[in-house]
């Protein structure tokens, strides 16, 4: 992949976040989406790539844009496969929590999972815990794995996990282990990646979220060197069918890093919506505004936090109208 496509997706990024972040704590989820689709896709049509959408907002029928397939860019420059959410915790921007970000990762064409739209259990850390996790070992054996690779004890291990019912065995067994807990109501793409950054304070992420989400985790952890590890759990038999038709009959079939982005190159960007441990979200300042933007690449390695300022005058698209 050409190098220049790490500052255009930063591009696209920013803008998705500018204009969703104006939706912040108004209670409408899907003018923020929207408004975060829409500006992202403005800026794609821009960009010297072939790409192709493999997660996105839907199928054709489902999504007016971003759907998956869609073909993005100018249609000249390296061919490309695209993960994108555009905003990720729309009811985080909703309610005007912690979290919500914009988000795509992108590798060279035929490198990434085409995940399908349902749940996967996942298990997620950084760096100092690759290869030390197995999504099939009991819980408290992942977190003694943890500890010993960060030289901490069990007690100071952070887990990130989905506040939701399902969840609940899964809490009980990382209390019982003598773990800490942070429970998130949405957005695990962030508790993935928080993983993979000490100043987070989070060690490592369990549970079950979002296939899609899951493939733009992937992303994210092989930029930074860390680790994901899933499985799909389809909920009825339409969605195992579909599983079988993609070519995956075992249910029990784990996906491990190379499954998720496969090749030695991938580019990662996400800015913040709202405020986070890892991101500051939006701020607006009269005719300007500053976003705050990861964007990382796989080849080479480089990490870079990117403090931008906008002149919302020269941006006319990005200022809402009510």
């Amino acid at each position: 992949m050409e190098r220049s496509l790490t500052m255009e997706l930063v591009r696209v990024t920013e803008a998705a976040a500018l204009s969703s972040a104006r939706w912040m704590g108004r209670g409408k989820e899907n003018e923020a989406d929207d408004a975060a689709t829409s500006a992202m896709r403005t800026v794609f049509d821009t960009i010297p790539m072939r790409g192709t959408v493999v997660i996105g907002e839907g199928e054709m029928d489902e999504a007016p844009m971003l759907y998956i397939g869609e073909k993005l860019g100018t249609g000249n420059g390296p061919l490309v496969d695209v993960a994108v959410d555009p905003l990720e915790g729309t009811s985080i921007v909703s309610s005007g929590t912690w979290n919500a970000l914009s988000v795509i990762a992108i590798a060279d064409g035929g490198n990434l999972l085409h995940a399908p739209d349902m749940y996967m259990q996942k298990i997620a850390v950084g760096p100092e815990s690759v290869g030390k996790i197995d999504i099939n070992a009991p819980t408290i054996d992942n977190l003694k794995a943890v500890a010993k690779a960060k030289n901490k004890d069990i007690e100071d291990i952070v887990a990130v996990i989905l506040n939701r019912p399902r969840h609940e065995q899964l809490i009980h067994e990382i209390r019982e282990a003598g773990a800490r807990i942070k429970l998130i109501q949405d957005g695990d793409v962030a508790g993935a990646m928080n993983t993979a950054f000490d100043k987070t304070g989070v060690d490592i992420l369990f549970g079950i979220g979002g296939a899609p989400e899951g493939v733009i985790s992937a992303v994210a952890l092989k930029c930074l060197g860390g680790e994901i590890q899933g499985k799909l759990r389809p909920t009825n038999e339409e969605q195992i069918s579909r599983c079988k038709r993609m070519g995956i009959p075992d249910m029990d079939k784990v996906f491990y890093m190379n499954d998720f982005c496969g090749g030695d190159d991938a580019i990662f960007a996400a800015t913040g919506v709202t405020d986070g441990e890892l991101l500051k979200g939006v701020q607006y300042k009269g005719q300007r505004a500053t976003t705050h933007t990861v964007v990382m690449r796989a080849k080479s390695g480089t990490i870079r936090f990117i403090d931008g300022q906008h002149s919302l005058k020269k941006k006319p698209n990005l200022v809402m109208e009510s």
